[in-house]
């Protein structure tokens, strides 16, 4: 075999180091393309408004639900209130 001259050695670093200095960005900004274009989500007008219906109605069972637990939390102060005299011996209008 030959010798490899002093000389190439260190044009094939530089040229090896400019090359990389400059594929390695392209590189990655091409990966990321790739990436971001298959991960956009397809969305049809159709989804759109399924999606803003299920919205309607999920806030709508929220307001009914808040409505439902405010009865109830009346319902129970009624009933404690009702009998709290009579714990004390009392009839529920309060008499002895």
């Amino acid at each position: 075999m030959g010798r490899i001259p002093g000389e190439l050695i260190p044009i094939v670093a530089i040229i090896a180091g400019a090359a990389i200095a400059i594929f390695v960005p392209l590189v990655r900004a091409y990966a990321k393309r790739l990436e971001r274009e298959g991960s956009a989500p397809l969305q049809s007008p159709e989804l759109d408004a399924r999606l803003d219906r299920i919205e309607h109605a999920i806030e709508s069972i929220a307001i009914e639900i808040e409505r439902v637990s405010e009865g109830q939390r009346f319902t129970t102060r009624l009933l404690s209130e009702q009998k709290a005299p009579r714990a004390l011996g009392g009839d529920a209008e309060g008499r002895p």
